[in-house]
Parts: C-alpha cells; sequence; structure tokens
C-alpha cells in the first residue's frame, strides 16, 4: 500500500467519529426517534457467555442476539466507546467519550461494564486517556491511548498501568493466545514485542487490522477489505477472502469464526477462516 493508502487507512480508524463526546441534535424530536443504530463502528465483541455480538459505535453500545440479525441499543447511554473489548463472560471494557448527559470527564480512561453492558463504571484514567485500541487478554489489558500517543498497558486486569512507547501511532494491536506479553501492532508497519512493549522489532507487511484467534493463526484486514493469514506471526501471508468493502473493525473468535464491521455498520462473519463472507447484521 502506498503512503496516500496508509494516510486514508489511519485516518479512518484513528479520526472518523473521534469529535469528543458531540452527536447530531435533531430539535423537536424524540431521543427514541433520533437513534440511528449501530453505525460509525469503532469496535466488535463477542460475550462468551451466550455468544452474542457486541457492536460498539460512535453513539452507544449495541447487542445482536443469537440468532437474529438486528442490533438493538443496550440500556440508554450513548458515549462513544471508541476503544472495546469483551474481557470475559459479561465483562465489557471500554473507552472514549461520555454520553452528554453523563457528568463526567471528557476522557474516559478505562471504564468497566460487569451486566453485558447496562451499566459502566470507571475503574481508571478516567479524565487521563482516550483509548482507540483497546486489547484485554487473560489479566492483561493494553490501550493505545490517542491524546499522548503512549502505550498502556495493565497486568491486573486494568487497575494499575505502565506506560510505554510505541514505535508509531498504533492502527492496531493483537495478543499472542497463550502469552499476554507477546503482542504484535499494526502501524505502517507490523511490529512485534515479546516484553509486554518494552522493547519492538519491525515483522513488515502493510497497515492493517488484525485477529489473533489461536498460536499459528494470526489473520489481517488491509483497506481495501482484502483478509489473508499467516502461520508464522505475520512474517508470510497467504492470500484468503474479502469482506466486500473497508474494514472499521474485525476479530476472531476462532480460527474459523472471524468478524468484520463496515463503516455503514454492516457487520459481516465468515465461518470458514476468512474465505467467505455473509452478513451477521445490519443497522
Amino acid at each position: 500500500m502506498n503512503r496516500a493508502g496508509i494516510t486514508v487507512l489511519l485516518a479512518v480508524v484513528f479520526l472518523a467519529g473521534c469529535g469528543g463526546n458531540e452527536e447530531p441534535k435533531f430539535e423537536g424530536v424524540p431521543l427514541e426517534q433520533q437513534d440511528p443504530g449501530p453505525v460509525h463502528v469503532h469496535g466488535l465483541g463477542i460475550d462468551p457467555a451466550d455468544g452474542s455480538l457486541f457492536i460498539a459505535t460512535h453513539t452507544g453500545l449495541f447487542r445482536v442476539a443469537p440468532g437474529k440479525r438486528k442490533a438493538e441499543r443496550v440500556g440508554d447511554r450513548r458515549q462513544d466507546t471508541m476503544g472495546f473489548s469483551v474481557a470475559g463472560p459479561g465483562r465489557l471494557l471500554g473507552s472514549g467519550h461520555p454520553d452528554l448527559r453523563d457528568d463526567l470527564p471528557p476522557l474516559l480512561g478505562l471504564i468497566e461494564s460487569t451486566d453485558g453492558g447496562r451499566t459502566w463504571e470507571p475503574l481508571s484514567l478516567l479524565g487521563e486517556t482516550d483509548f482507540h485500541v483497546l486489547r484485554a487478554a487473560r489479566s492483561h489489558v493494553y490501550g493505545f491511548d490517542s491524546t499522548s500517543g503512549q502505550l498502556y498497558v495493565s497486568a491486573d486486569r486494568g487497575r494499575t498501568w505502565k506506560t510505554r512507547v510505541p514505535p508509531e501511532p498504533l492502527l492496531d494491536l493483537v495478543v499472542h493466545p497463550d502469552r499476554p506479553t507477546s503482542v504484535l501492532a499494526a502501524a505502517s508497519v507490523l511490529y512485534r514485542s515479546d516484553d509486554a512493549g518494552q522493547t519492538w522489532s519491525a515483522v513488515g507487511g502493510e497497515p492493517a487490522l488484525l485477529a489473533w484467534p489461536a498460536a499459528k493463526t494470526l489473520y489481517r484486514v488491509v483497506g481495501s477489505g482484502e483478509v489473508s493469514a499467516s502461520d508464522d506471526a505475520g512474517a508470510n501471508w497467504r492470500p484468503l477472502g474479502s469482506i466486500g468493502g473497508q474494514p472499521a473493525a474485525f476479530i476472531a473468535v476462532s480460527p474459523q469464526e472471524l468478524y468484520a464491521a463496515l463503516h455503514d455498520g454492516t457487520i459481516k462473519v465468515s465461518r470458514d477462516g476468512g474465505r467467505s463472507w455473509s452478513i451477521r447484521s445490519r443497522p
């Protein structure tokens, strides 16, 4: 991908929707009729408790129940959930900007829900950070702060943190499925760290969103929507299929089951390891 393509992909993923906590205003229209649905997606997650699909967006959190195709708003909060990760059954982590009705600082730090997103509580760094990349793996949590450009690393489920200097502003980061201190980070190229972000080595490649469901199964989706896989931690890639548009978010639940969001709020699913994709949910 050329420099122009890199700039576009970084801008789309980092900057789209990051307008603080501003929301469109519809004078005289009841709040429930203003709801645009799950558009402007920032993150995806699958709750291991029941297989529900969560969609974190610029205007709140949505859930697609198993066997359903329509996303429903979770609760009544419309926080701009820029960073999002499912940390366990019913336990969600987020970051971003608050609902305009909440008396909170403009930067949420790390927030936590233990009831499937119905309610949220500040966990740490309130008023200090805005994580645009947020990943949880066992007791480790990684967050790339868009305000400082630093990588925050927690080994106690997000309660206390150390800061690291990433090699570049990060587009995405994934954690090794078996070693929570080993990570791969995507920027203009792919970088690897085996010491929780203290040191980095360049792997190469191009800007992409990443998913790492098994030790020898790493996935990426690039700005064109093309999906590829690597069995050697990103050194080499083999092409698979296409999600049919520019990606907004990307996760893998297993080596076979992958999810990708398009920028119009459509969620695609692959159940054959990225080769073919179908619609899981529409806005």
